[in-house]
Formats: structure tokens, sequence, C-alpha cells
């Protein structure tokens, strides 16, 4: 059981809830799970960037697009299945936080959700 319960990250609510090894919030009902090493890492300044499973993503891994993607002027958006590798976890715009390169259509940035650490 944890003792201190981080606030909700969504609505910043106080008064959130141990359930198995979630934390629930009671006012907008996110439920995620806490990790020590990510609170360890925010004591220390630094940010974690998690996929869409939850895996810790660092600079130089690998990664595979978990949902079709669409892109901006092209006929063909990116597949789902297509791996990426060498990311860098950059503080992006609404959210893109993996700057990387993908075959065939060049850089671009990626939001932690749409990909799943190979």
């Amino acid at each position: 059981m944890i003792e201190n319960l981080p606030p909700c990250p969504k609505c910043s609510c106080a008064y959130t809830y141990e359930m198995n090894a979630l934390v629930v919030c009671p006012e907008c009902g996110h439920e995620w799970v806490p990790a020590e090493d990510a609170q360890e890492a925010a004591a220390s300044g630094e940010r974690v960037v998690r996929d869409s499973v939850g895996n810790v993503l660092q600079d130089g891994d690998s990664v595979t697009v978990v949902k079709a993607l669409k892109v901006k002027g092209s006929a063909s958006g990116i597949k789902a299945g297509t791996k990426v590798r060498n990311i860098r976890i950059v503080d992006g715009v609404d959210g893109h936080d993996i700057d990387c390169r993908i075959e065939g259509f060049g850089a671009m940035q990626l939001k932690s959700g749409v990909v799943k650490k190979a």
C-alpha cells in the first residue's frame, strides 16, 4: 500500500485512492499505475516518457507504431507495425515527444501513446 498517493495527473485532484495495483481519481475517473521510478525521476527533475503499454522510453530505443497514422501531404500514411529505430526523446509540441526518422517519410515527431517499445 502506498502511503502518500500522488494527485491525479489529469485533473490534479488530491483525493485519489488505491484499488489493487491502480490509483484512481474519484473526480474524473482516471486510473493509472504509480511507478516508483517515475516518482524518483520526477523528484530529480528527469522527464519520464512511456509508450502505449507503459514501458519507459529512452534515447536510442527502437519502437513499433501500434496504429495507422495519417500523414499530411502523403497519399498513404504510416501503417501499424512500422518499426522506427534510434528515437530521441524531446520536449515537443502538443504531446509529440518522440523525434525520429521514418523510412519513406523522413524526419517527424510522434506521440509516445501511438508506439510500443520493440
